[in-house]
């Protein structure tokens, strides 16, 4: 089937308004097959696509869909940046407060205008971190192609020392994800994974991909590449959901109450972008808002 007006947002630019992660959003149709949808992504060229579904949930959620080009997601950061901004355009306001339903749970938005996009945060909500089981941690660091030389000093001696200190972590707003620190940017522009490798140990596992960073350091941004070949994106070009957890975690092992980061992504790509996300810890645990600039593309 053919879907009218599809609009393609960048999602999460860098604060110049450059690069971003290509996200088609759209009207969902009720007549269509989850095929159809999945098919929007690779007609418009980007690795996600948004389906605004008529309607509110009971509690004042507005439905919003995720699809790649081989599976419906449970959620998508910047995905979300991107459905709101377009929601917003739709509208005269300057500043659009809502609700997203989204894989089964509903949280709070906010997108604003700016001079250079559409700025857009929402609530991640609770973000659950656990160690991972030293076979699930080897299948995932082999299936990247790390060395000893990659990773970051403080989990290097895990390779030779099992009771040294675990930093790889396993993050989960919903669905998990393994984050790898490693030495510096030149170790993450190293990153070559083995994709049938890394689908399989992600599948084996249930991982939705691989998050491997250089964490922020005083005023300096931090760095990241997602690799989620399981879902049928290679490489991500922003995965804002993935900053979030990562937010969480700096968060949990600094003993802190709260932190605010940004993290830069998709140089590997040729697309610059950037994601924004501060993490609280409360009475329930660790909780997460996750932000980006958003630029809806003219003509589209």
């Amino acid at each position: 089937m053919s879907w009218p007006d599809v609009t393609v947002v960048d999602a999460c630019v860098r604060r110049d308004g450059r690069g971003g992660s290509p996200t088609a959003v759209t009207d969902d149709d009720p007549a269509a097959t989850d095929a159809d949808r999945r098919a929007v992504a690779a007609t418009a060229g980007t690795s996600h696509a948004a389906f605004l579904v008529p309607g509110r949930t009971p509690d004042g959620g507005r439905p919003v869909r995720f699809f790649t080009t081989i599976a419906e997601l449970s959620g998508c950061g910047h995905g979300t940046v991107a459905a709101q901004a377009v929601r917003l355009t739709r509208t005269a306001l300057g500043e659009l407060n809502d609700r997203q339903h989204t894989g089964g749970r509903t949280f709070d938005t906010v997108a604003i205008r700016r001079p250079a996009g559409i700025e857009v945060w929402f609530d991640q909500g609770l973000v659950a971190l656990r160690h991972p089981a030293p076979d699930e941690r080897a299948a995932i660091v082999a299936a990247l192609g790390l060395t000893a030389d990659d990773l970051h000093p403080t989990d290097a001696p895990r390779i030779a020392a099992p009771g040294a200190p675990r930093t790889p972590r396993i993050a989960a707003p919903g669905a998990p994800r393994m984050l790898v620190p490693v030495q510096d940017r030149s170790a993450l522009l190293r990153v070559r994974p083995h994709l049938g490798r890394l689908t399989a140990a992600c599948r084996r596992y249930g991982l939705l991909g691989c998050f491997v960073y250089v964490p922020p350091v005083g005023d300096r941004p931090g760095a990241a590449r997602m690799f989620a070949p399981a879902i049928g994106v290679d490489e991500d070009i922003a995965n804002a959901n993935s900053t979030g957890c990562l937010a969480a975690h700096l968060l949990d092992t600094a003993g802190a109450q709260t932190v605010t980061i940004e993290v830069e992504q998709g140089d590997t790509l040729g697309r610059p972008a950037s994601v924004l996300a501060s993490a609280r810890r409360g009475p329930a645990g660790i909780t997460t808002r996750v932000g980006g600039l958003a630029v809806v593309r003219d003509g589209q």
